[in-house]
């Protein structure tokens, strides 16, 4: 269902989309190169399932790719020619809903486009989930978009839309890293060592 022109056959009914840009120049002292960019593209939509109980939810499933095709084109646009390194997601259910309504719209159906816009995406995308009432917080995990262990690329986002979700609503986001940590130094595979099918040397 679309609400504006721009959605236009789009699969659900999306009250607001939401955006975030966070721009980290130092952990204290000197930068240690180029800064570190966190985004967040989220969009809070009308859950088809709330009220409801044990209802199957395959039709999510398959409805999902355009909301993962959605986010990532808009976490990609805000990052201003910046490549991503390191990505999650995330979904807030409201209180009318199910953990399940949730999952179901960020499994591999919605992942996989935003794998395609961030040119790579080997690595399963890290996620969290939780119920909650409008203004809830969520720590999104961050890690690297091609290999799990680069350490330095081991982060989290807090999200939080301060009107969202309603009760019958569900908040979908999806968070993305320029870089690993300001100032990492804890060892372990760098990212610059990630690269081929396998996503490393």
């Amino acid at each position: 269902m679309a609400n504006h022109p721009s959605l236009a056959g789009f699969p659900f009914e999306i009250r607001k989309l939401y955006l975030q840009v966070e721009e980290i120049l130092t952990e204290g002292g000197e930068p240690d190169g180029e800064p570190l960019f966190k985004l967040v593209a989220a969009a809070v939509l009308k859950n088809p399932l709330a009220g409801t109980r044990g209802a199957a939810v395959d039709a999510l499933i398959a409805a999902s790719p355009p909301l993962g095709r959605l986010l990532g084109e808009r976490l990609v646009g805000a990052l201003g020619g910046r490549a991503v390194q390191s990505y999650g997601k995330a979904v807030i259910v409201g209180t009318d809903g199910q953990h399940e309504h949730g999952q179901a719209l960020v499994t591999t159906a919605f992942a996989n486009p935003l794998r395609e816009l961030v040119s790579g995406g080997k690595a399963w995308i890290s996620s969290t989930l939780k119920r909650g009432a409008a203004g809830t917080a969520i720590d999104v995990p961050l890690a690297h978009k091609d290999a799990l262990y680069v350490r330095a690329n081991y982060d989290t986002v807090e999200v939080r839309v301060p009107d969202a979700p309603l009760e019958d609503e569900i908040v979908v986001i999806v968070v993305a890293a320029s870089r690993g940590r300001l100032h990492a130094r804890c060892g372990g595979l760098l990212a610059a060592d990630v690269k081929g099918e396998d996503g490393l040397h």
